[in-house]
């Protein structure tokens, strides 16, 4: 898996678990969820049998570093325009309440959304693939179909090209 692809997951699974467990500091959150993460993978690689011990991390490695750089300013700009996203989002689901709308793909939603009106280096299809992609793994088998039908017609008013970097 990219390095992108990842670091876009763990956007994805720091939203979720913000959208659920709102915490009003977010420097502090993003901090334990890095560490949490960390501590998982570490915890993984070792096999460890006992999960209630802390393990003793190390400093982060220069690949972990560089899925941070790449995915902290995803998760506060999403946050940062969660408001007008979410208008989006309602805009384009006919007959279906915002809030049943499932929160791991409305999050995923957020995502792609804030790259596809705020992230001009990443082109709006690339926002709308791994999005699918990422429903695909972490949400129900129509989940990939759904996202990918929201966000093909926010492309579609888009006043940007789809397919390269502006």
């Amino acid at each position: 898996m990219g390095k992108r692809r990842e670091a876009r997951e763990r956007a994805v699974q720091f939203l979720f678990q913000h959208d659920l467990n709102p915490r009003e500091d977010l420097d502090a959150a993003l901090n334990e969820f890095w560490e949490s993460q960390r501590a998982a993978a570490i915890a993984e690689d070792k096999g460890r049998a006992n999960w209630n011990e802390p393990p003793v991390l190390p400093p982060p490695t220069a690949g972990e570093a560089e899925m941070r750089l790449f995915s902290e300013p995803l998760i506060r700009g999403t946050m940062q325009h969660r408001d007008v996203i979410d208008e989006h989002i309602k805009k384009h689901v006919k007959n279906w309440d915002f809030n049943r709308i499932a929160p791991v793909d409305r999050n995923i939603l957020r995502l792609a959304i804030y790259e596809m009106l705020h992230r001009d280096d990443i082109p709006p299809v690339v926002s709308i693939n791994e999005a699918v992609d990422i429903a695909k793994k972490f949400s129900t088998e129509d989940s990939g179909k759904f996202v990918n039908g929201i966000l093909d017609k926010v492309k579609a008013e888009l006043l940007r090209p789809a397919r390269i970097v502006t």
